[in-house]
């Protein structure tokens, strides 16, 4: 469940009949320049919008800083109100204009409800730790993905078929786009606000502190070594009930040579000929659905593969 920040629990939030009218408010400063902006506010905290993505956000272990509504809005107060009215929680209830709303969401047509949540802290340690009954840590390492759209919808993916975490990193000259941006948000359906990221890695540390923890890195690739490196497995000849990472790489160039030679394996998915290959959401969703098959086949006293 969320819980409200140490400046929200002392902040005194305008009621039903204080609704802000000022463009200049520094509430609306903040979730604008977390909404339109895509940029987190000085305390950290970035912007969800939309009636289901704060449900998310409230449902989730992550900070709330506020929840402002529109005067259209105010029709999913209802929907929202076990969330946010109780006294334990105290997280201050904003209410603007449906104008000056329009002036801080970042969709096109708002549904006049927003949020600034602080994404949970996660380090290298908490993504190797998993729940009862899950057999192992499965990662997904995000390199050089540049599209909020694909890193969200990765992201989404991941989470259900079972990955217990996710790294962004850059990969050479292409940086990975960030997963708390309000588009990777609404993409993610709120994944990444449940799912363990840790967001700005070092790709050569990360592929260093993987190999220490003996976690099996693998390099999703769309062709063969061009020098004939490691021979490219299919999903199937992977064993997903080990300790896994998948690293998926920049939607065009896909992931460096170099990281694909230091990788403890290749994969590929076979295709038709004539098909050259899956975008990256695409690609990660068969992955992850064999490796969730797997996973849950061992789970219910199947054979490995």
């Amino acid at each position: 469940m969320a819980t409200p920040s140490k400046a929200a629990r002392t902040a005194r939030s305008p009621g039903p009949s204080a609704a802000i009218t000022s463009r200049d408010n520094r509430w609306l400063k903040e979730f604008r320049l977390a909404l339109r902006g895509g940029l987190p506010t000085e305390s950290g905290f970035v912007g969800v919008e939309g009636v289901r993505m704060v449900e998310e956000a409230l449902r989730s272990a992550c900070p709330i800083e506020a929840v402002l509504f529109s005067e259209s809005g105010e029709r999913h107060h209802e929907r929202l109100a076990p969330l946010i009215d109780r006294p334990e929680i105290a997280i201050p209830i904003l209410r603007t204009t449906d104008r000056l709303f329009e002036g801080v969401a970042d969709t096109e047509h708002p549904q006049g409800v927003a949020a600034l949540v602080r994404p949970r802290a996660c380090s290298f340690d908490d993504l190797l730790r998993v729940s009862e009954g899950v057999c192992s840590p499965l990662l997904v390492v995000l390199a050089g993905v540049q599209d909020p759209g694909n890193v969200g919808t990765i992201l989404r993916t991941a989470s259900a078929f079972g990955a217990t975490g996710a790294v962004t990193a850059a990969s050479g000259q292409s940086g990975t786009a960030s997963p708390f941006s309000p588009k990777a948000l609404r993409a993610s359906a709120g994944a990444a606000l449940h799912l363990p990221v840790l967001a700005g890695m070092s790709l050569p540390i990360l592929l260093t502190q993987l190999r220490i923890a003996n976690v099996r890195t693998l390099a999703s690739c769309v062709h063969e070594s061009a020098d004939g490196g490691k021979p490219l497995l299919a999903p199937w000849e992977v064993d997903w009930c080990e300790p896994v990472a998948l690293l998926v790489g920049n939607e065009g160039a896909g992931l460096p040579e170099e990281v694909e030679r230091s990788a403890d394996a290749r994969i590929r998915i076979p295709m038709a000929s004539g098909v050259e290959s899956l975008n990256a959401a695409a690609a990660a969703a068969v992955l992850f659905y064999e490796a969730a098959r797997q996973r849950k086949s061992l789970a219910t006293g199947g054979a490995r593969p």
